[in-house]
């Protein structure tokens, strides 16, 4: 059983990996069709082709290892190029920023969309059922207990958790709060004066917030919004995403934040995959589009061999008023690789050593 387990979570991963990699290489492939470039080659994964079909012009093969793709583009290589009008290279710049940033697009309104549609059928949500009481907090102090659900906070009605996290958060003054709630079919009522407490926040740094003290139950239930309001909360998603991702990754820069703590490679998105397998189709989707949107964010850095990479190259020409030599263009793609590996290897090891840790308790 342990076995058919094991299968199932490594089928349902290798295709989650498929589906982002199928869609990122369309982006490339739509685009470029759409631009005039001749596609000779798509395929998904690498190493031995397992089977292929010619259409058209294009050679469409699925690989024997299927984390991974690529979209070969006519002119793409440098020492292939004849100059042919339906060539990369001989397109404008303008032209070609589109069909190098358009793999990422596409991974992020995949992300978008998924979000969206997991809105609509619903998602699941903490119910706003108190779990657990902080000893010696404001919540305990006033007569709250663990099973108490709370109805109302000064009069504003509350069904969800992160609705009681918001109203007790928007009390920047920490002014008394009107708590209402339900004990063993009884509605009752309690004034709580908050307190500001310290915490960490997803960064790893100090912060404070107002709060009372109560910790959410495992009481949930599924939240189905109408597509308008879907589309609003997955735009919402997106966005704080986005810009926690980007914080993020400044913080890592400067270090302000440590890379070994909080960055993973491959084996820590493949971990969390695993676990999020247990969940449900719901947590699947969710964790699909996250890594989605993640994908496309990494791929448009200004670092060379990534999409963003060669972004970086067009502008540069488009400053010079010509591109970079080949020669020079290789060197610095070659030592970027090197970087990405040995930075892959790093994170990896730190994710190994958590794993190993992990087992050994």
């Amino acid at each position: 059983m342990l076995i058919v387990s094991g299968l199932i979570n490594l089928v349902i991963i290798v295709a989650v990996f498929s589906v982002l990699i199928l869609v990122h290489e369309l982006g490339h492939f739509v685009t470029a069709r759409r631009m005039g470039v001749r596609v000779e080659r798509f395929a998904l994964g690498f190493g031995k082709t397992l089977f292929s079909v010619k259409h058209g012009e294009t050679e469409y093969a699925v690989n024997l290892f299927p984390l991974g793709g690529y979209v070969k583009l006519a002119g793409e290589d440098p020492y292939d190029r004849k100059g042919a009008a339906d060539e990369l290279c001989s397109q404008p710049v303008g032209k070609r920023f589109w069909i190098f940033a358009n793999g990422s697009v596409a991974n992020y309104l995949f992300g978008f969309l998924v979000l969206a549609v997991l809105y609509s059928f619903g998602v699941p949500t903490l119910t706003a059922e108190i779990g657990g009481i902080l000893k010696g907090s404001p919540a305990e102090t006033a007569g709250l207990k663990a099973g108490d659900t709370i109805l109302s906070i000064n009069k504003s009605k509350v069904d969800y958790w992160d609705e009681v996290t918001k109203i007790i958060r928007e009390d920047k003054d920490a002014l008394p709060l009107t708590v209402t709630f339900n004990r063993q079919g009884d509605r009752k009522e309690l004034v709580i004066v908050p307190k500001v407490l310290s915490t960490e926040n997803i960064f790893k740094q100090k912060t404070q917030f107002v709060g009372i003290g109560i910790a959410p139950g495992e009481k949930v239930v599924m939240v189905k919004s109408n597509p308008l309001k879907a589309v609003n909360l997955a735009a919402g998603h997106v966005w704080f995403f986005t810009t926690a991702t980007y914080k993020g990754l400044w913080f890592l820069v400067t270090g302000a934040m440590p890379v070994k703590d909080n960055v993973g490679g491959p084996i820590r998105i493949i971990e969390i995959l695993a676990k999020s397998i247990k969940y449900g189709v719901q947590s699947v989707l969710s964790l699909l589009a996250t890594i989605s949107m993640a994908l496309a964010i990494f791929n448009m850095l200004p670092f060379p061999i990534l999409d963003g990479g060669h972004v970086l190259f067009l502008v540069v020409e488009k400053i010079r008023k010509k591109p970079l030599s080949i020669k020079v263009q290789e060197q610095i793609s070659n030592v970027a690789l090197v970087l990405l590996i040995a930075f892959v290897l790093y994170v990896s090891y730190f994710d190994t050593v958590r794993v190993v840790t992990s087992l050994r308790k």
